[in-house]
């Protein structure tokens, strides 16, 4: 069982000093800075463990490396105030904190299991400097079960003499959105806490408390967060089961426009007649050509590769994934059957690169396959996003143009696809844009825009799953 620190006067980190043990949140990738900075914003000091000294570096000054919407602000606050500190050295964090979060990063690997390879490395730095009681508090999204490896990792590198009891891990999945991650984490719809040890599970409890009681500002009950308490393995699952089951429902709604286009429906009614039936509802309901992310994609595979392990056949999610697959060719299927198969010469503009609106993120975008289509088919690409230019520019190097505005894409455009619903291409200038391109055609990849309303603008109008 944990045992409780006696507070005391902070040590270490050169000469910050508080009244109380603070918490420390290993990984400064998207999830431990949004915990790191948001923790912090609440009145917790929190110190972030980031070994990349780039990274490191830009965070000391407030500057976060990534694009995602108020983040920004939120750690230059928190770092110019003092209640959030950055260094790269483990046992100058743990010596001033009780509480540890694990963030780093868990790419997939093999078979679509996740590789663990950093939360390995990670682990052993923390029982390599752990000197006092702490709670290990998992946020890295890691295979069912892992809650035991990594305790005893962590033993494993005690220094000799050290009680193996000095630590208990707790579970806590993250469920933020790319996007909107600061106001999912300051106002969740739940706190999920797995252990065998309830005195460690109330300590974590006891870290949200400001969070759980801002949301309870008024006295709506319904604003107030569930806090769910429960076994690692059971936490561990329900992060994984929730990705699933939404992944599930996108796949399921374009396959349905799949199925609209060859009998003659519209999808989006079809939305609309079954999203007032509160049993589904309209969250992840719209068809598009498929989800990506760090999260849907991986998820959904690990959630397969693990059920493999243990001998259950996971039809559903392998069902889920390669509709999601195919649907990112769809486009690409849409354009080749317009042109004929004479794509070779043709200049195609590209709308959103990111893998949805308010984020650079493309790992896992439907947009590099349609292009990597494209390209193959021999078609030069111009593309524009409002955010991702930079990760554009890892993915394809110099064989796309990447563009500063939207219409200086379109600017002798065979055709225009729209991948990622950005708001400002929501409501363009039709008659502007078809001044711009060579061809007016547009492919409209999420469904955005009234088909009557372009097609009386002269366009030749697809989208998914409309009549």
């Amino acid at each position: 069982m944990l045992r409780h620190l006696t507070r005391g006067e902070d040590k270490g980190m050169g000469g910050l000093v508080g009244d109380q043990a603070g918490i420390a949140v290993v990984g400064s990738g998207y999830v431990g800075t949004v915990v790191a900075a948001c923790l912090a914003s609440v009145g917790h000091r929190v110190y972030g463990v980031e070994i990349d000294p780039e990274r490191l570096e830009r965070l000391r000054l407030g500057d976060v490396p990534f694009y995602e919407p108020g983040l920004n602000d939120v750690v230059r606050e928190a770092v110019d105030s003092g209640w959030l500190t950055f260094t790269d050295n483990y046992g100058d964090a743990l010596a001033v904190t009780d509480v540890v979060f694990l963030c780093v990063d868990t790419p997939p690997g093999d078979n679509g299991h996740p590789d663990m390879s950093s939360v390995g490395e990670a682990a052993r730095s923390i029982g390599r400097a752990m000197d006092r009681p702490h709670v290990l508090v998992t946020k890295s999204t890691v295979p069912v079960g892992s809650g035991r490896w990594l305790q005893t990792t962590i033993e494993n590198e005690l220094p000799e003499g050290t009680d193996p009891h000095i630590f208990s891990v707790v579970s806590n999945p993250e469920f933020l959105r790319e996007g909107s991650a600061v106001a999912d984490f300051l106002y969740p719809e739940r706190i999920v806490l797995g252990g065998d040890d309830a005195a460690a599970i109330d300590r974590v409890a006891a870290v949200y408390e400001p969070i759980i009681d801002q949301s309870f500002e008024g006295g709506d009950e319904e604003k107030q967060p569930a806090l769910v308490k429960t076994d690692r393995s059971t936490a561990e699952t329900i992060k994984y089961a929730a990705n699933a089951f939404l992944a599930t429902k996108i796949s399921f709604i374009n396959e349905m426009a799949n199925l609209c286009e060859k009998m003659g429906g519209d999808i989006n009614d079809v939305r609309r007649g079954i999203g007032h039936d509160q049993r589904i509802g309209f969250a992840f309901l719209f068809p598009g050509v498929g989800y990506g992310g760090s999260c849907f994609p991986k998820d959904v595979r690990a959630l397969s590769s693990m059920a493999r392990k243990l001998g259950v056949e996971p039809r559903i999610m392998d069902a889920v994934d390669a509709v999601n697959q195919a649907q990112k060719h769809v486009l690409t299927d849409k354009l080749e059957r317009h042109f004929e198969g004479r794509l070779s010469g043709k200049r195609i503009a590209v709308w959103g690169l990111a893998f949805k609106p308010r984020t650079d993120d493309m790992r896992e975008a439907p947009a590099i396959p349609i292009v990597e289509g494209l390209l193959a088919a021999g078609a030069a690409v111009r593309a524009y996003d409002p955010k991702a230019a930079e990760w554009a520019r890892r993915v394809f190097g110099d064989k796309v143009t990447l563009c500063r505005r939207a219409y200086e894409a379109a600017k002798g455009a065979d055709a225009l696809i729209v991948v990622t619903e950005w708001n400002e291409f929501r409501e363009p200038d039709f008659a502007k844009l078809k001044e711009h391109m060579r061809h007016a055609a547009l492919f409209d990849g999420r469904d955005i825009y009234n088909p009557l309303t372009v097609r009386e603008m002269g366009f030749h109008y697809e989208g998914i799953g409309r009549r």
